[in-house]
């Protein structure tokens, strides 16, 4: 009964979950209109469009802005998304038309005019929402034809901006903006200039219901020749994972067998031998890690991390995170994280005692900062360099409160809680075999034996099997690529999973074989080493694949990255240690300890 003790707790986990998150989807503007009522219409961001993370507040440039800038009141995940919705300048009244509609009427001086140039020469785009659909465009142009120094380029701002509306009903279904290639504002020199800035607004009725307006966002990601490639990444992972398991199990099954064999024979015939391989080791290899304390809070944060990874899968495959649903998975870690906190207090402090630990309150500690350090740290860095660009990417202080304030009240109390479950569990450790009071001198080993080329063994097939996803991922996290295919995403990460365990098992088994006992560290540190291959594949996307630049983009890529990294590393080597320690447990169950 012991496995299932804490079942309740994991449904209880699961319904709080879902409650907090099943509004989520009904977030979506909902709302029917007559003719002439107004719709709302917010601004969001400006900033370089290859820059996604360096972004500023619309106003910063100066465009006509309303009498009264009202702000939209945001949830946490907007906030964390960089979001910042304000009043826009445009009235965009149902299936009301206008045919240049004069917003104002400015003069911009020299100064305005070289912050305009500035960002129509870093292509510096616009992100409005109308009616919850998010509207995209360009705020100027630079003419480069016919000219190879920099210095003679043309930079022209656009004045007037055309909206095409699809409504059905009293319901609005799609929008889209058009800038006029033939209203525009010369800004290459630096002098005053005085504008007129415009807006056009047409209406069209269309017959797509309203339940689809968000498929259009939806199929991007599902034209045929995108899913050729995926379905190619997952055929490729599959034969990967068919062609390893099957080498594996053939090898080990093979060699397992005529182990067996060999050291299932009669203590008399064995008397003559001297004990070799794995078997020789088996008073050792249940000897204790050393940190013992650091060992379990990986595990415990790994297990955290996977049981994360597991609930926000399950809310992407029954459709909560659709299209331009702002801050919803930024809600959904945070909220899912704080939950999750007791499983990692849990499993921590239970093995910590299964390994005959004393002091569980520091190593409950060491499990809460464990992950959450690394990413506060990171965090007050990243967002020292936003405030100094005075981007929205920087959090306002309430925003800082509150997740504190989940922290503290929420996070270390059930981290608490599940490291005194896990104490008063008195689970024992099981193994088969009993300890020696000494250890064996460990044999010397070639060079391909020790830690690293062993990890970079283990990390490069796991790797080889989601790599061509990653450039979708990647793409949709650190640009404007829309990714939906969650089903294929989770095949790829059981197969990651698979994998992984498969791969640190085979080198476990090599490793015992070899006479050294010490494998609880190498397996964990085999398992997780997927994570520094994915950041190594970080390199390569920001030199070869993307057009990123500036120091706030770049530390904002790497530094992020690093952290998710991080947490591929001790999720993935928490799967490689549990897979190996059932492979040992077997093993040795299977054969006359002494």
């Amino acid at each position: 009964m012991k496995n299932f003790s804490n079942l309740p707790s994991f449904l209880i986990i699961g319904v709080l979950i879902l409650c907090c998150l099943s509004h989520v989807r009904s977030d979506a503007s909902d709302h029917r209109y007559k003719d002439g009522d107004p719709v709302p219409l917010y601004v969001n961001k400006v900033g370089p469009f290859h820059n996604p993370s360096e972004t500023y507040r619309y106003f910063d440039l100066p465009f006509c802005s309303p009498d009264h800038v009202k702000e939209k009141k945001e949830a946490l995940g907007e906030v964390l998304n960089g979001d910042r919705l304000v009043s826009a300048p445009y009235k965009l009244n149902f299936k009301e038309e206008k045919d240049s509609a004069v917003v104002c009427k400015k003069k911009l001086s020299k100064d305005e005019v070289a912050i305009l140039r500035k960002g129509v020469d870093k292509d510096y785009y616009f992100q409005m929402y109308y009616d919850d659909l998010p509207i995209w465009g360009f705020i100027g142009k630079v003419d480069k034809e016919g000219k190879s120094d920099p210095s003679e380029y043309k930079y022209f701002l656009y004045k007037h901006i055309q909206f095409d509306v699809l409504y059905n009903k009293d319901r609005v279904i799609e929008i889209s903006a058009r800038m006029d290639p033939h209203s525009l504002l010369d800004l290459t020199e630096d002098k005053e200039v005085g504008a007129e800035f415009m807006y056009t607004v047409k209406w069209k009725e269309t017959e797509t219901p309203f339940e689809k307006r968000m498929d259009k966002y939806s199929m991007s990601s599902s034209l045929p020749y995108h899913l050729e490639i995926h379905w190619f990444s997952i055929i490729n992972s599959c034969v990967t994972v068919l062609l390893l398991t099957g080498f594996l199990a053939t090898i080990l099954m093979r060699v397992l067998k005529n182990d067996f064999i060999k050291y299932g024979q009669d203590e008399e015939a064995a008397d003559d031998q001297e004990e070799t391989g794995w078997k020789y080791i088996h008073g050792d290899v249940f000897r204790f890690p050393k940190y013992n304390s650091l060992f379990a809070s990986a595990l415990g944060s790994g297990t955290q991390l996977f049981t994360l990874t597991v609930f926000i899968f399950m809310l992407a495959l029954v459709g909560v995170f659709y299209p331009y649903n702002r801050g919803a998975l930024f809600t959904a870690l945070v909220v899912i994280y704080a939950l999750t906190s007791g499983i990692a207090g849990y499993i921590a402090a239970s093995f910590y005692c299964q390994l005959e630990g004393k002091n569980w309150v520091r190593n409950l500690l060491l499990t809460g900062c464990l992950f959450c350090g690394p990413l506060f740290l990171t965090f007050c860095f990243l967002n020292t360099v936003a405030i100094a660009y005075s981007a929205t990417a920087a959090l306002p202080f309430g925003t800082i409160v509150v997740i504190v304030l989940i922290w503290t009240l929420v996070t270390s109390p059930l981290l608490v809680l599940g490291g005194i479950a896990g104490k008063n569990s008195k689970a024992e450790f099981q193994a088969p075999c009993r300890t020696t009071k000494y250890p064996r001198e460990i044999p010397p080993l070639p060079w391909y034996r020790s830690a690293l080329p062993q990890m970079a063994m283990a990390g490069f097939l796991p790797f080889s099997a989601i790599y061509i996803e990653l450039y979708y991922i990647f793409a949709s996290v650190w640009g404007h690529r829309i990714y939906t295919i969650y089903s294929i995403l989770f095949i790829v990460f059981i197969i990651l999973l698979i994998v992984t365990a498969f791969v640190t098992v085979a080198l476990t088994y090599f490793q015992l074989a070899a006479e050294d006992h010490e494998w609880w560290w190498r397996s964990f540190l085999c398992g997780g080493s997927t994570g520094l291959f994915i950041y190594a594949y970080c390199l390569y996307y920001y030199c070869a694949r993307s057009d990123m630049s500036g120091f706030m983009q770049t530390s904002f890529f790497f530094g992020y990255m690093a952290c998710i990294c991080y947490g591929f590393f001790l999720m993935l080597g928490t799967v490689g240690f549990r897979a190996s320690l059932f492979f040992v447990r077997h093993i040795y169950k299977s054969i006359k300890c002494e």
